[in-house]
């Protein structure tokens, strides 16, 4: 059992200013599945203060370890990747269409401003639009991949080459992070970049705290989750925890046009969402639920099925199986531009974390039956 830490002085946030200025920092920056080295570069060196040592893999993961000699391993974890676009066919006129890289949204893509990223630097564009002034009603164009395409004010294919831009470059959105009646964070790439921030504070908890844990702790923020868990399927097989407990989005299900029929009935301000699933242990999830109850954080449930569809996934059945749970922080809109999240889930999550790990005792035995 960890060595108990003073009781924190209660405060109007648990996030210092610090904490919100590397936030911001953090998810202004563009860090596309494949593409992520400069975000993690970010995290990386606001996470260096809190542990004793780090790691970065080949494709470029990044850990830092509390106790790093310690036999039995937990981990906590998140994805670092966000949705973007590849220049897919530059026509002879200059116009520019696109392949998804991850789970891109067609729909949202007309108006919206883009940065190309090449190696000469940003090349500004946007997502081009015929005016509703020229468009017949009753045949009205529906945004597809076939028909979306983006606009760099060049007039022909040479000069769009000549900025840098060549079929593979990558392509992210020019959104940046804002605020919503001071309760909500609003921008890009929450998903999953805020798990990615969630973890870093606990691990400034820890240190602050100056809190004994007896295990080794491995703060992990992985690629290539928006691929298909590829970053989380790697780092597992090298770390092999003993267990994990894995931070990501899911949807919130108040706003207009949701179904809870289908999706649940989940809600942004009401606390972290604990999952039920073949993939989640179940004793592990019981050590969750009783540091929820223990230190008074209200929490939801959700049931997802034959997969959580996140890095719970990868490293429950990695590694010959690491007993894994799942914290999930509510999020409206997700995969567009403007994607929220109540600050308060935000601290809740980052709460219910750090006391879940302060509940793990080294050595032990996750097993139904032993």
């Amino acid at each position: 059992m960890a060595k108990k830490s003073p009781p924190r002085k209660p405060a109007k946030s648990l996030l210092t200013p610090r904490s919100m200025a590397f936030m911001e920092q953090y998810l202004n920056n563009a860090s596309p599945t494949g593409f992520e080295t400069k975000g993690q570069k970010l995290w990386l060196d606001y996470v260096k203060p809190f542990v004793d040592d780090h790691f970065v893999d080949p494709y470029g993961t990044s850990v830092g370890v509390i106790n790093p000699t310690a036999k039995y391993k937990v981990v906590i974890e998140a994805h670092a990747d966000e949705i973007s676009w590849f220049v897919h066919y530059i026509t002879k006129d200059g116009f520019i269409y696109v392949r998804r890289n991850g789970g891109s949204d067609h729909l949202i893509a007309p108006s919206k401003r883009v940065n190309i990223h090449t190696d000469k630097g940003i090349v500004k564009a946007i997502f081009g639009w015929p005016a509703i002034h020229v468009r017949n009603g009753k045949n009205d164009p529906v945004p597809s991949l076939e028909n979306i395409f983006l606009d760099c004010g060049c007039d022909n294919k040479e000069e769009v080459e000549k900025l840098g831009v060549h079929v593979g470059c990558v392509i992210t959105y020019e959104d940046e992070f804002m605020t919503l009646n001071g309760k909500y964070f609003v921008g890009r790439a929450l998903d999953n970049r805020m798990g990615g921030f969630m973890i870093a504070e606990v691990a400034r908890l820890i240190k602050e705290d100056r809190t004994k844990l007896p295990f080794g702790l491995y703060i992990t923020n992985s690629v290539q989750e928006e691929v298909g868990l590829r970053g989380a399927e790697m780092i597992v097989e090298r770390i092999k925890p003993d267990v994990a407990i894995v931070t990501d989005v899911t949807h919130d299900t108040q706003t207009p046009m949701m179904n809870k029929i289908s999706n649940g009935d989940v809600a942004c301000g009401s606390g972290p969402v604990l999952a039920y699933g073949p993939a989640v242990h179940n004793n592990v999830l019981k050590v969750i639920i009783d540091a929820a109850k223990r230190e008074k954080i209200a929490f939801q449930r959700t049931a997802v099925s034959r997969a959580t569809g996140t890095d719970t996934d990868a490293f429950a059945y990695g590694a010959a199986g690491v007993p894994s749970a799942l914290i999930s922080l509510p999020l409206r809109y997700m995969h567009t531009t403007v994607e929220s999240v109540n600050r308060k889930d935000v601290e809740n999550v980052i709460r219910l974390i750090y006391a879940s790990l302060k509940a793990i005792k080294a050595g032990q035995d996750w097993r139904y039956h032993k």
